[in-house]
């Protein structure tokens, strides 16, 4: 559990600073592109297909890549070899489609007058693709510090220029301001930077920085034929589900942004989606905490394998991440008064629909801890049947209520979905991997946190913010004490 915790801090440096620090440029997107103009309202659409594409084109190769080169009759390099193959075959084939056809896609996605969105987003898209499974191949050999210096290397180039093209170039006359196209140029620049540096750092040869797993396998399983367990079929066997489970997972979380131009049949579509998009990055502190705990939980199971200590270790791990998130969630609720400044007051009155993301985002985390047992037991199919559960009544929600209700709407189907995929996730992992989780914990946690909440939301009608302020602040010292005095000491 210590080596969790080490992993998941390292992880959470690149994934939680980092992406704090990326969070420096909603503010400003949000001032330099005003939300009439429905500039981030753009950004935000085309980041959302970017998410789908990549789930897509990585077709379930990083989970499928740690089962493999954790079993004992396959060699993790073979594994990598594998896995790569598939996912930059599938990414050359993408971008050569999209180029052939980029008229027609670029008309019917609404970008008929910038079809240059269209293919600069896809060659994005296809190296983020290619570089996920050597970003896996560095957690399964636990170089977490590689790994997170190579994703900090992006986000600090990322920032960098686009101060310079929103800030600097403008105060030089150069240009007038910053647009989309410049944000999604810097990104394919940035992108083929960090795809240099991992060459460099060897994580596209086979036979480079190996861990002691692969060192001590002496033998090479042929990947060629249809009988060997690290072949293709057999990949994209195990995969398969798993890219279901992917799909419905990211259409959880961006088909709001993908479908509410369509849904919302307003002219200010696109300034209500740039408004929605910007106060959900306030929010997405719970998919950094998530983000950083999957980085370090994912290859951490499958070494610990299903059996009873293993059990033991998901249900603290649960526990754990659970706290962390509520104490989070209450965090940005007592200190909204400061976080709205990191977008534009144009953007502002989209805050209300930040604890309905967070508590989405906090489900969402949830479920991921509880997805392993399907995993495990090789039954990676139910995780597309759950994720597809979830992810229909998302999709159910947003046809119902968007066009009526807005962008609200969009936030509470994504606690609708993930909530069913959650439960049912819970109900059904028990008959197959019966695990015993904390329960009076769990629940212990979550009172306190509805009675934080509550506090908070009462002190949000005082008129003197720093008086809001300190009343926030004591409900997330009464929880903080808790889990230090619950979890911290036995840990």
């Amino acid at each position: 559990m210590k080596a969790l915790l080490r992993d998941t801090a390292i992880y959470g440096v690149s994934s939680i600073v980092g992406r704090f620090l990326n969070y420096l440029l909603v503010p400003l997107y949000t001032i330099k592109m005003a939300a009439a103009d429905g500039g981030y309202g753009v950004i935000t659409n085309l980041y959302a297909y970017c998410a789908l594409l990549l789930v897509i084109l990585t077709c379930g190769m990083e989970t499928t890549f740690f089962r493999f080169a954790n079993r004992e009759d396959c060699n993790p390099r073979q594994a990598f070899r594998t896995a790569q193959t598939v996912v930059c075959t599938l990414s050359f084939s993408f971008v050569a489609l999209v180029i052939i056809f980029l008229t027609p896609i670029s008309t019917a996605l609404g970008y008929a007058a910038t079809p240059h969105y269209v293919w600069i987003m896809a060659i994005v898209i296809a190296m983020d693709a290619m570089q996920c499974v050597p970003f896996a191949r560095l957690r399964q050999q636990k170089r977490a510090l590689l790994f997170a210096s190579l994703k900090l290397l992006f986000i600090v180039l990322n920032i960098g220029c686009n101060l310079v093209a929103f800030l600097l170039l403008p105060a030089l006359g150069i240009t007038e301001g910053g647009t989309p196209t410049d944000v999604i140029v810097i990104n394919l620049g940035c992108t083929a930077v960090v795809g240099v540096a991992l060459m460099f750092s060897g994580q596209w040869t086979v036979d480079s920085g190996q861990c002691p797993q692969e060192a001590a396998s002496s033998t090479e399983p042929h990947v060629d034929t249809i009988h060997c367990p690290l072949s293709t079929v057999h990949f994209l066997n195990y995969a398969w589900p798993i890219l279901l489970l992917g799909i419905m997972g990211i259409l959880s979380q961006a088909a709001d942004k993908l479908l509410f131009p369509t849904l919302y049949d307003q002219p200010d579509r696109m300034e209500q989606l740039g408004i929605y998009g910007a106060a959900s990055k306030i929010a997405m502190i719970m998919a950094m905490i998530t983000q950083a705990f999957r980085y370090a939980y994912e290859p951490f199971v499958f070494n610990q394998g299903a059996n009873s200590e293993g059990y033991a270790k998901y249900s603290r791990a649960m526990t754990l991440f659970v706290a962390t998130t509520l104490l989070a969630f209450l965090c940005v609720m007592a200190y909204m008064d400061i976080l709205q400044y990191l977008i534009g007051e144009d953007y502002r009155e989209g805050l209300v629909v930040v604890p309905i993301v967070m508590a989405a985002e906090i489900m969402m985390g949830i479920y991921f801890n509880l997805s392993f047992w399907y995993k495990l037991t090789d039954r990676t199919y139910w995780g597309a049947i759950l994720s597809g559960a979830g992810c229909a009544v998302m999709l159910l929600g947003n046809i119902l209520f968007v066009p009526t209700y807005g962008y609200i709407a969009c936030a509470w189907s994504a606690v609708a979905g993930y909530a069913t995929a959650m439960l049912l996730s819970f109900f059904i992992g028990q008959h197959y991997m019966p695990i015993a989780y904390e329960y009076r914990r769990l629940a212990t946690y979550l009172v306190v946190t509805i009675a934080g909440a509550a506090i908070i939301t009462w002190a949000g009608g005082i008129d003197n913010m720093v008086a809001r302020l300190a009343i926030g602040t004591v409900p997330i010292a009464a929880m903080a004490a808790l889990i230090i005095k619950k979890e911290i000491k036995h840990t």
